[in-house]
């Protein structure tokens, strides 16, 4: 539970209070105007508390998702909280591998590793049968060779 007392855990909360409490402050400002007279106020009273309730169901889903993480977290970004307890350097095994402790055999997901993409040009027939297809071809790779050219501009 240290992790959700962390300072942007503490800003998240505080934010929290905030946003539901003005949200609900506005609700009822709306139910006041509506019951002096301003039918249109119903409607607002009744958003402004849909509004704080979906705040409070981002905040106790991101609450679950950030307790539900544990220890393979830290993991993650490179620390060993029993290594680090006993004064020993933090280790973490390579993406992939296989971690057996206690008899289980757990496999760690791998990180994607990103290759660069090379795009290669290949020169187009100019369809040959068609004099319409090879008239519109030269027009195109025209266009790509004039980048800041106006279709107007074109010679053809």
């Amino acid at each position: 539970m240290k992790r959700l007392w962390t300072p942007a855990w503490i800003a998240r909360h505080v934010a929290m209070v905030v946003l539901v409490t003005s949200f609900l402050g506005l609700g009822w400002w709306q139910v006041s105007r509506a019951a002096a007279g301003n039918a249109i106020s119903w409607g607002y009273a009744v958003e402004w508390p849909i509004f704080a309730g979906f705040v409070v169901f981002v905040w106790w889903r991101e609450v679950r998702h950030t307790v539900r993480e544990g220890p393979a977290a830290d993991a993650d970004r490179g620390t060993n909280p029993q290594a680090t307890a006993a004064g020993e350097p933090s280790t973490v095994a390579p993406a992939g591998a296989r971690t057996g402790q206690g008899g289980t055999d757990e496999v760690r997901p791998r990180t994607a590793i990103r290759r660069p993409v090379r795009v290669t040009r290949v020169a187009v027939d100019d369809g040959g049968d068609d004099a319409d297809l090879a008239a519109y071809n030269r027009y195109l790779s025209w266009l790509n060779a004039n980048p800041g050219a106006k279709p107007g501009d074109y010679p053809g």
